[in-house]
């Protein structure tokens, strides 16, 4: 399983890349993993300013539905549209083609309350 040291991850096995004052989000490759396979992202939070930890959608697996909850308070710029059509890419490219939303980040401060990769996977314990 792979945990680009790059990124910071959230207790809740969200992803974030900051590059500036925005950022990618998207879900881990061990969430994907305990998912399954994905067949539906509902995204619907375009151009809403969204908290810290809020629920900005949910991924929906064959035998469940999960929320997604926001890493850092900042607002929605962009919905990844190739999961409209080929919501497996969180499956198969979870830090790449994968990512669920852009956004401008509110408070650059709190992308220092966020886990490391290492402390991620002290977390999930590998």
């Amino acid at each position: 399983m792979e945990f680009p040291a790059e990124l910071k991850y959230t207790k809740d096995h969200e992803w974030i890349r900051v590059e500036g004052n925005q950022a990618f989000v998207g879900i881990t490759e061990f969430a994907q993993h305990e998912l399954g396979d994905i067949v539906y992202v509902d995204i619907n939070t375009l151009g809403k300013e969204v908290n810290s930890e809020d629920v900005f959608g949910t991924v929906e697996a064959v035998k469940t539905v999960s929320d997604l909850f926001m890493p850092l308070s900042g607002k929605i710029l962009e919905i990844n549209k190739k999961l409209d059509a080929n919501p497996e890419l969180v499956n198969s490219d979870p830090y790449g083609d994968g990512w669920m939303v852009k956004i401008e980040i509110s408070d650059a401060a709190q992308v220092a309350g966020l886990l490391s990769s290492a402390d991620y996977q002290s977390l999930i314990g590998v």
